[in-house]
């Protein structure tokens, strides 16, 4: 989901200055708290949902627990705090999160007008369209005239305005505040079709008692590089977020998984994976880390191949291919800078 960078940014902005000046060192505020506190989306399925027991679960949440493990030995000491496209920016900006993990756009103006960091993309995607089967398109072009739910308070509302006035059509907006709201008044019929991140729609549809009977129409209208998020002004902790997950990308690589990370750790004799794994050097102690921060960040939840497999893969319910999420190695963008 996309935030709106034309509506609260000044307040944001604001914020951050608080923030940073009162908040110099979030790993010094992580440590003394015994917790991280990391912001997530208030219930996408796959990516980070509550359970039953209304435990957080899924593949950005594993972001969160990834980082807990490194920072604190405990991929468990983690609060998670709900946040909506509207107010995700603002709690992080505010200090009441210590990072954000859930499905947001890396752009130019979060960047540098909401003095945001996105530490790296956890998920390349793209807008795309969902409709009920018996509206009888097939493509996102058959749209004119249509009634389309989307999200306030994302860049969402701006790709779809786009993409019509490019192809000369018109539509109706419903507007909606959350995934569940518009999944409610699309299965109510308020509107043809349904337009958010194709992994969202995938989501969404994943849910429905009856998915067979909903499309997600072929045409992708915008690149949405998804990441997490940090604060501008603490550098160390952007490093520290930013290596935990580029540590998960790197244990796929290297075919380090949960189940053999120990032997692995005792056995290697490839000079990367003993510095990644804290057998050889110091690169905990460059962070203010130990040396086993990226293992036990490894053993929370696997490596990035095992995350995306089990929350979002082709045998979850969610069924989304690796396509540009793959590794380098396997023609995708995945890709982490080298640990030496």
């Amino acid at each position: 989901m996309k935030k709106s960078v034309f509506l609260g940014a000044a307040t944001v902005a604001g914020l951050l200055a608080v923030a940073v000046s009162a908040q110099a060192s979030t790993l010094d505020d992580v440590k003394a708290r015994g917790e991280l506190i990391c912001g997530v989306n208030t219930g996408l399925t796959g990516f980070g949902a509550p359970d039953a027991n209304g435990n957080y679960q899924g593949f950005d949440v594993a972001i969160c627990q990834a980082v807990a493990a490194a920072v604190l030995g405990d991929p468990a000491a983690v609060k998670y705090v709900p946040t909506t496209g509207e107010t995700r920016f603002t709690a992080l900006a505010s200090g009441e999160v210590d990072m954000l993990a859930r499905n947001s756009t890396w752009t130019f103006s979060r960047d540098n007008d909401l003095k945001l960091d996105f530490v790296a993309v956890n998920y390349y995607d793209g807008q795309g369209f969902m409709v009920h089967k018996d509206l009888g398109v097939s493509s996102a072009k058959e749209l004119d005239g249509a009634t389309i739910c989307i999200q306030t308070g994302t860049t969402t509302e701006l790709n779809l305005a786009d993409f019509f006035k490019a192809n000369g059509m018109s539509y109706t907006p419903v507007t909606v505040a959350d995934d569940s709201e518009a999944q409610r008044q699309y299965l109510a019929g308020a509107c043809d079709a349904f337009t958010t991140d194709a992994s969202g729609l995938a989501a969404t549809r994943a849910t429905l008692p009856d998915a067979e009977n909903h499309i997600i129409l072929p045409e992708i209208i915008s690149k949405e590089p998804l990441g997490p998020v940090v604060r501008h002004g603490d550098n160390n902790w952007g490093d520290i977020v930013r290596w935990t997950y580029y540590a998960l990308v790197t244990a796929e690589e290297k075919g380090i998984t949960q189940a053999n990370l120990d032997e692995t750790a005792a056995t290697s004799t490839d000079p990367e994976t003993r510095r990644l794994l804290g057998v050889d050097g110091d690169l905990g102690a460059m962070m203010g880390l130990d040396a086993e921060w990226a293992k036990r960040a490894i053993a929370a939840n696997g490596n990035y191949g095992e995350i995306f497999a089990s929350t979002i893969g082709e045998a979850t319910p969610i069924g989304l291919a690796r396509g540009l999420n793959a590794l380098w190695t396997q023609g995708g963008l995945q890709y982490a800078p080298p640990f030496r």
